[in-house]
């Protein structure tokens, strides 16, 4: 039995992660900015100067940073705000969650930390101009990480393509959308919640020991390869 924290675990694809990683018998602490705090979740915003973090008192074997945002706008639409604002939930969010937990994740020994990214980062797409630069910051960020925690701490990043989640339900809420986004896919289809929390859950575990500072594309092909 293991000990995990989920920073934005209340919907979507922490969500799907929380239940894989209760129903495998390990304590799963979860985060959100509201809802009923429990002693398993807990009320976090780490948009805020000065977060409080939930004090576990208890070496964490894995961290997954799960905030995220959907912010697709033309160049010309997009203000240094915007900017600032991505930046400041994918990556200045993670900093102050991992200046939080950082001895409890050294006190397991081998521990596993988890980021989410986008296959926008690798894959140059019209309108993703803000949210490929933070995530992109978070690719880089995650691979410096790996190289000054080995080996007691692993970091790997998951990027997907659009996912059928709460945060994504604006851009799948007609069937002509869902039919076009599937289309865009080799796989042709919509990836699920659940798809994606199979490869976290994956980089969570022992599984998984001999890898980190590594991306992985949770995305259907369309980072990989070309369908005709």
């Amino acid at each position: 039995m293991k000990t995990y924290l989920l920073i934005g675990g209340k919907s979507g694809i922490g969500a799907a992660l929380a239940e894989q990683l209760k129903s495998q018998g390990h304590i799963v602490h979860t985060t959100s900015r509201e809802g009923a705090e429990t002693s398993t979740h807990h009320l976090l915003d780490v948009l805020d100067d000065d977060p409080t973090f939930p004090e576990l008192n208890s070496p964490i074997d894995g961290l997954v940073y799960c905030p995220g945002s959907i912010n697709l706008k033309p160049i010309k639409s997009l203000k240094p705000k915007h900017f600032r604002e991505d930046f400041e939930l994918n990556v200045i969010g993670f900093i102050k969650t991992l200046h939080a937990y950082r001895e409890a994740l050294i006190e397991a020994k081998s521990a596993s930390v988890v980021l989410f990214s986008t296959v926008a980062v690798q894959t140059g797409m019209s309108y993703h101009a803000s949210v490929a630069a933070s995530k992109g910051a978070i690719e880089g960020l995650a691979r410096s990480l790996a190289a000054e925690f080995a080996p007691k701490i692993r970091v790997n990043v998951v990027a997907p393509s659009l996912t059928d989640t709460p945060l994504a339900k604006r851009l799948l809420r007609t069937d002509a959308q869902r039919e076009a986004s599937a289309e865009r896919h080799p796989l042709k289809q919509i990836g699920e919640a659940k798809n994606v929390a199979d490869a976290a859950a994956f980089l969570l575990s022992d599984q998984s020991l001999w890898m980190t500072g590594q991306v992985i594309g949770v995305d259907g092909g369309m980072s990989a390869i070309k369908s005709i």
